[in-house]
């Protein structure tokens, strides 16, 4: 039988703790607008201003009306047109831009045959390359028939000038269009996995240092640690040793299953996705020691911990690419070390890249790394 007076005490009681966990308190209140705030913009938008180059090898009004329409389609932001046909292809291999779109030198010479358009593209970004595909198709499909059947083609920006019109009732022959996606066919599944292995250390690895630090502080465990004749540095560095060899067997299992279950290929090399995912680990465990640092209880890590966690998961590009997302939380992303994880192994795992290729995301992951150990150790002292 439930005592309504002591009921209602009990109440009272456990939302005071919260007054005296402001940490908790302000983590309890955040969390949903942070989440509905990521759903709602950060997750499935529109693919727009995506960025590619336009090589352009020929002259005449073809090719005017031709970049006047891909300058005038809000899926790309084209950053240059250029006529170096190997510059443009560079800028794609190199991650600048997603697509290079190559007309030929005799695109606007009414004796070809046919001219064929090229589309260089990253298909590492399985999305965006799809995206950027389809809108490529509709434009050159649209030409085409144009040119073939001597009609105009209604753009949004662009109208098409009598002049111009009657230029192109020369051109008799279609347009083709070339893809060449220089990464192969890419499966949404190839693309989500290396980022699926990245958020899951993530994951493991701060979650597994509440449990670690804050929960040892809760039971008193770490109290009687430290009386003992051990000094700080031996026991965080032995939690962090075994914590960091938990998570390389986890990693290895997970690259494992990865193979097995749904056939990815790792195109960079087992090893060096292995070493990757090892600095990725490095680096969130030494995030879960900064924020389990001063904190008393498992629950106040949790807490303080899922504003952080969840959105790295969905701004980091894990499940879409940060492409669709607006600009601030595309600025945003840039804050989070996840990010820099999952560049690294779609490059790695996708693109068949060296550990010499992504040394930038190597370099800010241990930067991040460094950071994070510096404040937990010294939040730690302090705290001890």
């Amino acid at each position: 039988m439930i005592e309504p007076k002591k009921f209602w005490w009990m109440i009272k009681k456990e939302l005071i703790s919260l007054k005296r966990h402001p940490g908790r308190l302000i983590s309890i209140l955040a969390f949903p607008i942070i989440m509905i705030l990521l759903f709602g913009y950060g997750m499935g938008g529109e693919m727009t201003d995506l960025p590619i180059v336009v090589v352009s090898q020929s002259h005449g009004d073809l090719t005017d009306l031709t970049l006047d329409t891909i300058k005038s389609t809000e899926t790309y932001h084209v950053v240059e047109v250029m006529d170096n046909l190997n510059d443009g292809k560079e800028r794609v291999e190199n991650g600048e831009v997603k697509a290079a779109i190559i007309l030929p030198s005799d695109y606007d010479d009414d004796s070809s045959s046919q001219k064929g358009v090229t589309l260089y593209l990253d298909s590492s970004d399985q999305m965006a390359s799809q995206i950027i595909e389809s809108s490529t198709q509709g434009i050159f499909y649209r030409l085409s028939n144009m040119v073939a059947a001597q009609t105009s083609v209604s753009t949004q920006d662009a109208d098409i000038e009598p002049s111009v019109m009657h230029s192109l009732n020369n051109f008799k022959d279609d347009i083709s269009l070339h893809i060449n996606r220089i990464y192969g066919n890419i499966k949404y599944i190839d693309f989500l996995v290396p980022a699926i292995l990245g958020m899951t250390v993530m994951m493991s690895c701060m979650m597994g240092m509440g449990a670690t630090i804050a929960g040892e502080r809760e039971t008193g465990e770490l109290a009687r640690l430290f009386m003992t004749p051990t000094s700080v540095s031996t026991v965080i560095g032995g939690k962090i040793a075994a914590k960091l060899l938990i998570e390389l067997v986890r990693a290895l299992i997970l690259i494992f299953m990865a193979v097995l279950l749904f056939n990815v290929s790792i195109k960079g090399g087992f090893l060096q996705t292995f070493i990757v995912l090892v600095i990725g680990a490095l680096c969130f465990v030494g995030f879960g020691i900064m924020l389990s640092a001063r904190t008393s209880t498992q629950e106040d890590y949790a807490q303080m911990s899922l504003p952080f966690s969840m959105p790295m998961m969905f701004v980091s590009g894990v499940f879409y690419p940060i492409e669709t997302m607006p600009w601030i939380l595309q600025k945003l992303a840039y804050i989070f070390p996840l990010t820099y994880l999952n560049d690294a192994m779609r490059g790695i795992m996708l693109k068949g890249q060296t550990l010499g290729d992504v040394w930038l995301d190597l370099v800010v992951l241990l930067g991040f790394t460094a950071l994070f150990f510096i404040i937990g150790v010294k939040r730690f002292n302090r705290d001890v």
